[in-house]
């Protein structure tokens, strides 16, 4: 890999290089695998059966649309945050990290191809849940895709983000289980990902709008009903970008490239 590296001379070859080996590596590795592909279509059949089970009268939200938001957000978590928190600690163990920096990759090119493979895996995950819903639930076309792309691509760059500052706090690829369930449990109830947030007590949905993933969620939301305020969809996309910059101070202030000895 360092070789290849060192005869790539373009920010774009550089990139290409390290996705094109971290997806070798993630193929290899059976359990991110499972993680990245298996498990949210798992955690979406659950969703789809607990939503059957909701009364959504008065939320503006029917089942099915509330599933396809649901969808993406575990997309999200699960394929790029989780996934990449591994990857990351992993790569930093075995020094691969340590390793590429001595080439022509500067960090931010090594952190951004490295979370690549994740990121396109989501996207496409994103598309072909539309696609399935378009297709088996007839939820038809987004009302606002503008508004589902850009909470969509918001949602990718502030996981990777926060899955490089989360990886700082992560001692093993093992303990990354550990560590990264905050972001699933809380996201899961405050982000609306398995419980629409207009269920959610008043007090509860507050706190909930302070979560990191709440931002890209609400925009994924308002794109699939079209139903949302200029000054609510403002807000939801300057946390995101808040939380964004938030973890990108995280990652240069803390983001280790070696392991703890």
């Amino acid at each position: 890999m360092t070789a290849t590296m060192t005869a790539t001379t373009t920010a774009a070859g550089r990139l290409t290089a390290l996705g094109r080996a971290e997806i070798t590596l993630l193929v290899r590795n059976r359990s991110s695998l499972f993680v990245a592909l298996a498990l949210p279509a798992l955690m979406v059949v659950a969703v789809r059966n607990s939503l059957g089970s909701l009364d959504l009268a008065g939320t503006g939200i029917d089942p099915d649309t509330a599933l396809m938001t649901s969808g993406t957000g575990l997309a999200l978590v699960l394929v790029v945050h989780m996934n990449l928190v591994s990857a990351y600690v992993a790569r930093r163990e075995d020094l691969m990290l340590k390793r590429l920096r001595t080439g022509e990759a500067s960090d931010a090119e090594i952190l951004a191809g490295s979370a690549l493979p994740a990121a396109a895996l989501a996207l496409a995950q994103c598309a072909a849940l539309g696609a399935a819903g378009a297709a088996l639930l007839g939820t038809g076309a987004p009302k606002q895709p503008w508004l589902l792309a850009a909470g969509v691509l918001l949602g990718v760059v502030l996981m990777a983000v926060l899955a490089a500052a989360t990886s700082a706090v992560t001692r093993t690829v093992e303990s990354a289980q550990i560590t990264t369930l905050p972001m699933l449990l809380l996201s899961s109830v405050g982000s609306g990902l398995v419980l629409p947030a207009a269920l959610l007590p008043d007090q509860l949905a507050r706190l909930g709008e302070l979560l990191p993933l709440t931002g890209a969620m609400t925009l994924v939301r308002a794109g699939w009903t079209g139903g949302a305020e200029p000054a609510e969809l403002a807000t939801a996309a300057l946390g995101a970008l808040a939380w964004t910059l938030l973890g990108v101070f995280a990652v240069r202030r803390w983001f280790r490239w070696e392991p703890r000895r």
